[in-house]
């Protein structure tokens, strides 16, 4: 069982930055690939970022739209991983959730076997 609570969500101008935290429960964090999913009202939702277990060798996988702008990156001795979100955009506004899955990265929400409670970050224009 794996426990993850998301932190630093805000309200941010277009254009600021903002670092998203989850930490995780549990000693076998370096096993889990870990990602970041993001709702917007009335949309699906989406997958953002996410980097490898520690046997993937900690490779990073971005959507198109964030590209660039976000990095994804963990400490595994915190059992933590992040999310730093510069130039943001006010399209970027939504509930952003930490997710793990065991070993393999995994795209599709559906798919996903532990989620966060959710963050919601605000991108004024």
């Amino acid at each position: 069982q794996v426990q993850l609570v998301e932190s630093g969500g805000g309200l941010v101008q277009a254009g600021g930055s903002l670092r998203l935290s989850c930490a995780a429960s549990g000693r076998t964090f370096s096993t889990y690939a870990m990602a970041w999913f993001r709702q917007a009202p009335g949309k699906e939702r989406q997958f953002v970022a996410a980097v490898s277990w520690r046997g993937g060798g900690g490779s990073t996988y971005y959507a198109d739209s964030v590209k660039g702008r976000f990095t994804i990156s963990r400490d595994n001795a915190r059992n933590t991983v992040y999310l730093q979100m510069n130039s943001l955009k006010p399209e970027d506004t939504a509930v952003y959730y930490c997710a793990a899955h065991p070993f393999g990265v995994v795209f599709d929400p559906g798919s996903i076997e532990y989620w966060g409670q959710g963050t919601q970050v605000t991108v004024s224009s």
